[in-house]
Order: C-alpha cells, then sequence, then structure tokens
C-alpha cells in the first residue's frame, strides 16, 4: 500500500464518482480504477460498492476512510516539518526599509535571525511605503517596515512599532512658533516643506487636508526628517513631521501638534506569507526587538 493508494481512494470516497476522482486528482479514470483494485487486493476487501450509478463505501471502506485521511495527513505534516528545517538551513530573505528610516531594533532583529539563521541569504532594501507594499503583496518582499496611515492592510500581517501625531515644526521667529494652538489650516498661510507622495506620513497630512478641502502649497519634498528640518530652520518652509522626528530637533525648530489631525502617522513592520519559515522567524526576532519600542502593538 502506498499514499497514492490512499489519496485516490480518499479522493473517490468523497467524489463518489471515478470520473470525478480521476479529475481531481489529475490521472485517468482507468489509473484510479486500477490503483483502488490493487489496494482492495493488498486489503482482501471491497472498498467500494460499484453497482449503482453513485459509487458508495463498503463497510470496509468506511472503516478505513479515517485511517486513509489520517495517514494523508500525517504524511503532509511530514513534509512541511521538512520543508521548514530545510527553507531554514538554505534560503533568502529580503526585507524592505522605508527610506531615511534607522531604527536600530531592525536591525538587532535582523543580527538576530542571521545569528540564528546563518545559511539563510539577508537581503535589504530602501525604497518609498508605497512601493513597499506593492512589493510585499506581490512576493517580491518578504517583510517591510513602512510608513502608512493605517494599521490594516488587506492580506497582510502588521505589527506596528510606532504611532505618532503630526506637527508643525518652525524655527523660533516664525508666527506659529507664538501659538499655543495650530490647527492644519493654520499652514495654508505659509509654504510646506514635507515628505513625498507615497510616504506615511504625507499619506496622513494628504488625507486631513482633503477632509477639510484644504490645498496646501507643498514648497519642497524631501524622504529625510533630518532634510526637513534644515530646510525648515533656513526659513523655507513650515516642515510637517512626526513628534519624535521634531523632538530630534528641538534645538532649533519649535514643534506644535496639529491639534485638528487626530490620524497617527504609524510605522509598521508588514509581511504577507506567515507559512514561509523564514518569514516567521524574522516576524518574531522583530517582535521581540521592538517589544519595548515606543508605541508597539500587534
Amino acid at each position: 500500500m502506498d499514499l497514492r493508494q490512499l489519496e485516490y481512494f480518499v479522493a473517490v470516497a468523497e467524489e463518489r464518482n471515478f470520473t470525478r476522482a480521476a479529475e481531481r486528482v489529475h490521472i485517468s479514470q482507468s489509473g484510479v480504477s486500477a490503483r483502488i483494485g490493487r489496494l482492495e487486493r493488498e486489503l482482501g476487501a471491497e472498498l467500494f460498492d460499484r453497482s449503482a450509478r453513485t459509487v458508495t463505501l463498503t463497510v470496509a471502506g468506511k472503516a478505513a476512510l479515517e485511517h486513509a485521511r489520517a495517514a494523508l495527513a500525517a504524511a503532509g505534516a511530514v513534509g512541511q516539518a521538512v520543508g521548514e528545517v530545510t527553507g531554514l538551513i538554505r534560503g533568502a530573505l529580503t526585507v524592505g526599509m522605508v527610506v531615511g528610516c534607522t531604527l536600530t531594533p531592525l536591525f538587532d532583529a535582523l543580527a538576530a535571525f542571521h545569528e540564528e539563521h546563518p545559511g539563510v541569504e539577508l537581503s535589504l532594501l530602501e525604497d518609498r511605503s508605497d512601493r513597499l507594499l506593492d512589493d510585499v503583496r506581490t512576493g517580491a518582499v518578504d517583510l517591510a517596515l513602512v510608513g502608512t496611515a493605517s494599521a490594516a492592510h488587506e492580506g497582510l500581517e502588521t505589527l506596528t512599532v510606532l504611532s505618532e501625531r503630526l506637527v508643525a515644526a518652525v524655527p523660533a521667529g516664525h508666527p506659529l512658533a507664538r501659538r499655543r494652538r495650530v490647527a492644519l489650516g493654520d499652514l495654508m498661510a505659509h509654504p510646506i516643506v514635507c515628505m513625498p507622495p507615497g510616504t506615511g506620513l504625507r499619506a496622513v497630512f494628504d488625507l486631513a487636508c482633503a477632509a477639510q478641502g484644504l490645498r496646501p502649497v507643498i514648497a519642497l519634498q524631501a524622504s529625510a526628517a533630518e532634510a526637513l528640518a534644515d530646510l525648515a530652520a533656513r526659513g523655507l518652509g513650515v516642515a510637517v513631521l512626526s513628534s519624535s522626528m521634531a523632538e530630534a530637533h528641538r534645538d532649533r525648530l519649535t514643534a506644535r501638534t496639529l491639534v485638528d489631525v487626530e490620524t497617527p502617522g504609524l510605522l509598521a513592520l508588514v509581511w504577507r506569507d506567515a507559512h514561509n519559515p523564514a518569514v516567521r522567524a524574522m516576524a518574531g526576532h522583530a517582535r521581540s526587538a521592538f517589544r519595548d519600542f515606543p508605541g508597539v502593538r500587534p
């Protein structure tokens, strides 16, 4: 008796028809009949009653069906277990990271993964968040750290590692620096420097402006927070940043939380195939590395 015989036996039992069973297992009907006949001879009992148009199980067939299913499931589990081991011995893992992001917990997770699975080839690439999300969906990238306006992405697992309000950052002499409360509409009288389309913060900003029917004047764009801070410090516009980005430049910029933009900018790790052992292992290391990071939540 072999697994193919059991597979064909289960297919006929479930389809109750040799022709449909043959289509299901992708061989000829005569091939299915021959394998079933051989199995019956080995067992010394008929498994099917073939006297009617619809094939039905005999008493012996009913007794065998549950064990046949269990044997096939066990064989599948063996294959999966071996596949997971070999996938973590030799394989490849591509991790994406939003441009300008240098969060050390991600690097800690990569180092821990590499130490545990040195046979897996690691690749790290930078890109815009929207493109990284597309790459994760298509499988071009296995996991990615992205900026986003939403924690929910259809078909993807998400670990939110940072959630922050948007702020307006200006030098000390700027009119907005003298105001205790700054709303989104207050920015419209000034040129704005912000991240380009496709980034998480820009998505939050654009959605908030659209919700209020506002049309901001985007004077300058840059992907790095340091560049935006430099531009704002030189009086070239109001920088739209997250609170931690602005905090890093508090010696030269005054930050005011945008009181009417309640949707936070998120930084999240996203992945698709949780059944891939390398992806699952890397996601586990990321959870551990980001466990004590401010704002982290699954």
